[in-house]
């Protein structure tokens, strides 16, 4: 039999084809100057010298980088040769010899905008331009009368910001407590776990909201309420003692003969952190359906080593579910919140709109509020809530930054804030060194943001009125959990606050960087991403900047978020 061989020729690679490997190879053991080969620059601690600095450059030159960001990092336990103080004037003398031998051997320069890579803060930014949020107090009061009173200031309140009123709502203020209830504690020996805390169940029930009662773990713990008269339930707060607490909680009523789960909810404060929440003891609001009974029943169950319950308020009113939440006052306590975090459910609304606070109702007094705090006002007919409202800075700072380059984060919602940031710390690098031995200086560097959230600026009300198309000064209440309008409009204001503060840290914080890096011939480099509390939308935060960078990380668990 005939065998037929067949030979497959290889083709023979072109010419053209074996240049271009040729050239990948000469240009990849030198690459040519259009290749932006870069590094993190790190003068950690402040152990730099001219020297030190010279010799970096040019070893960078030697191996092909030509990219240089200079980051003044603090590290507490790194021993430094030298300590050499942000902007002192040695430092300053460094950072000319740098700039000027960068530009020397056309090594570009970036600078991050402030000391430490997150974010945007210094010494030099007082706490009126800082982060801030919307805190206040309230006093109840009924007319028809003339009140004259000194208000009692929100907590950390630095500046007013609006004064309200509006009819107290029909149960308001009804709780299921001491007063109307005999309350127990199950099991009796509860009592002598607790040390160095309250004894008595009761401590959860007395309005102070930093003391009361620690759990054991792994016990299930319950708390129950028998009331004089059948109440109607439709909310429960939970204030946690001031530390980390992770545990499981059920509301029960008895009905028909047993009880019956209303309402169950878990709460996992761990990380009490600034960065992933202003209020680290922020209080968790459950609303559920309206419920009548005369046995009430509260089961905890902890899993952890430490926390408890400071305060309980069994409420016969609606309140806003997860409203801290939903006002940045509480966020994600990891890196990186799964999709459906920040998405909640619909809420029952109340049977009786007499319940909740209606827009229409609500008065702006602030007229009648002096400066030392003295209000003077013909109280209308009825019971009346006196909101005082304020601005308090979430007092989160720059890191890791050394202690005399640490200050206040500046503002994210406000461009003239930022302006004045810029200005301190850029624009005296700008004013400091001759444009001519700073000519590769090109780039302000916004590293990962991991400075939490804030939820009001100057001029919010106006900004919010104008963009939306409604005045948010009714409204306020909701930012505590009070419910207006409705369940619905309260979480729909709240959805338009968020809105707001994303649009606001894009186009404010990082397009306001942008503007005034333009105005100096700079241009930006941001990290498009955030975690540990990250108020906005990554792709339109970074769609603001010049230039975008991520990171990813192959151990820990702050993985590939911006991915």
């Amino acid at each position: 039999m005939r065998r037929l061989l067949v030979l497959a020729a290889m083709p023979l690679m072109p010419l053209s084809a074996l240049a271009q490997n040729d050239r990948l190879e000469k240009e990849f053991l030198r690459p040519p100057a259009s290749v932006q080969t870069s590094v993190y620059w790190y003068w950690i601690s402040g152990d730099i010298s001219h020297e030190g600095v010279i010799r970096d450059l040019e070893a960078m030159k030697k191996v092909g980088i030509n990219r240089a960001f200079i980051g003044n990092i603090y590290d507490g336990e790194y021993k430094a040769g030298r300590n050499v103080p942000l902007m002192s004037e040695e430092w300053w003398s460094i950072l000319h010899t740098a700039l000027k031998k960068a530009t020397e051997l056309d090594i570009e320069i970036g600078i991050f905008n402030s000391p430490g890579w997150s974010q945007s803060g210094g010494p030099w930014n007082k706490p009126e331009q800082s982060m801030r949020y919307l805190t206040a107090s309230e006093i109840r009061v009924e007319g028809p009368r003339r009140l004259d009173t000194l208000l009692p200031r929100p907590p950390g309140s630095i500046h007013d910001v609006r004064l309200i009123a509006y009819p107290a709502g029909a149960a308001d203020a009804v709780l299921l407590d001491p007063s109307n209830a005999r309350i127990s504690l199950e099991p009796a020996v509860l009592n002598e776990m607790n040390e160095g805390s309250s004894l008595n169940v009761v401590s959860v029930f007395d309005k102070n909201r930093e003391l009361g009662m620690r759990l054991p773990r792994d016990t299930t713990v319950t708390i129950t309420l028998e009331a004089a008269q059948p109440f109607t339930a439709r909310s429960i707060t939970v204030y946690p003692l001031h530390t980390t607490i992770h545990a499981d909680f059920e509301v029960q009523a008895l009905k028909n003969g047993s009880y019956q789960t209303i309402s169950k909810f878990n709460i996992n404060w761990y990380n009490l952190s600034t960065n992933v929440g202003f209020q680290p003891f922020a209080p968790v609001v459950i609303s559920f359906e309206e419920t009548t009974a005369s046995f009430f029943r509260i089961v905890a169950t902890n899993h952890h080593n430490k926390g408890g319950i400071a305060e309980l308020e069994l409420s016969a009113a609606p309140r806003v579910e997860n409203y801290a939440q939903k006002t940045f006052a509480k966020m994600f306590q990891e890196p990186l919140p799964q999709w459906d975090y920040y998405m909640w459910r619909r809420q029952p609304e109340p049977s009786d709109p007499s319940l909740v606070i209606q827009p229409g109702s609500v008065i702006d007094i602030t007229r009648h509020l002096g400066e030392d705090g003295h209000l003077s006002w013909q109280i209308p007919a009825g019971k009346w809530v006196i909101l005082r409202t304020g601005m308090a800075p979430t007092g989160v700072t720059n890191s890791p930054a050394a202690p005399e380059a640490t200050g206040p984060e500046i503002d994210k919602l406000n461009k003239e804030h930022v302006a004045w940031h810029f200005d301190a710390f850029i624009g005296q690098i700008l004013k400091r060194i001759p444009a001519a031995d700073r000519k590769t200086f090109r780039v302000v560097v916004q590293d990962s943001y991991e400075t939490g959230g804030q939820n009001f600026t100057d001029h919010f009300l106006s900004s919010f009125r104008q963009k939306f198309g409604y005045d948010p000064l009714p409204y306020l209440p909701a930012y505590f959990g009070q419910v207006v309008g409705s369940q619905l409009q309260s979480d729909r204001f709240l959805w338009d606050v968020r809105r707001h503060i994303a649009d606001l840290v894009a186009y404010e914080y990082v397009g306001g960087f942008r503007e005034l890096s333009h105005q100096h011939g700079l241009r930006t480099w941001l990290e498009n991403y955030g975690h540990w509390g990250f108020p906005a939308e990554f792709l339109q935060y970074g769609g603001q900047s010049d230039e975008v960078a991520g990171e990813f990380w192959a151990a820990g668990d702050l993985g590939n978020i911006e991915n």
